[in-house]
């Protein structure tokens, strides 16, 4: 089977202009699987958080749900499949790796054992592990701002990936790691095909990269 590309839609697109758009290039894709944001229910999480005063590793799985909303909201728009679970994720592309793409549908219960419960962790992280469990080749995260930098460490300090993401990176340099500014790309299918290549100093809203273990 052709290792899948898990590409990550950030939860910040939820109500962007492109996301119809995004979901009708992605719907061909092969051997693709779409991680969840949290979106506007990660955010209700933080709120109920902070009126509540519940510790961070509730929160955490509470997130992981919200997820697992926001990809069951993708996947009713664009009519994508979807999977709770990385190992039913694993299991249905086993079974067909064909289109429309997978979402998955994280599970706390089962999902991503061993990582940090908190706020430190993100979708993004929790994407790359999902990217290393089912032995991708690559992960792409789809953010809604300029990618100034291929350089995590930089990136995690922007806030524009969570701060564990770049220590992760390097446990997990299997995978091939891109970010793209999905606001501003004209044509996600051959910047995703150009994650493969090198990377293009005069596009600054893709950055491609190889973390060294």
């Amino acid at each position: 089977m052709t290792p899948p590309t898990v590409v990550k839609l950030g939860g910040s697109l939820a109500a962007a202009a492109q996301l119809p758009r995004l979901l009708d290039e992605l719907a061909d894709q092969s051997s693709l699987v779409i991680a969840p944001g949290g979106g506007p229910f990660a955010d209700a999480v933080r709120r109920a958080q902070k009126e509540r005063g519940f510790d961070d590793a509730a929160a955490h799985d509470m997130a992981l749900l919200a997820m697992a909303q926001f990809g069951r909201m993708l996947a009713a728009q664009a009519g994508f499949r979807t999977a709770r679970g990385a190992g039913r994720i694993a299991a249905a592309l086993a079974r067909d790796p064909s289109h429309p793409p997978l979402v998955w549908l994280p599970d706390p219960a089962v999902d991503a054992p061993g990582v940090e419960r908190s706020w430190r962790i993100t979708g993004d992280s929790l994407a790359l592990w999902l990217a290393h469990r089912l032995g991708a080749r690559r992960l792409v995260l789809l953010k809604s701002c300029p990618i100034p930098t291929a350089d995590l460490q930089t990136l995690a300090a922007a806030g524009i990936v969570d701060e564990v993401f770049p220590e992760m990176a390097r446990g997990y340099a299997n995978v091939r790691v891109s970010l793209i500014d999905a606001t501003r790309t004209t044509d996600l299918l051959d910047e995703l095909n150009g994650c493969d290549g090198p990377m293009s100093t005069t596009q600054e809203h893709m950055r491609s990269l190889s973390v060294a273990s």
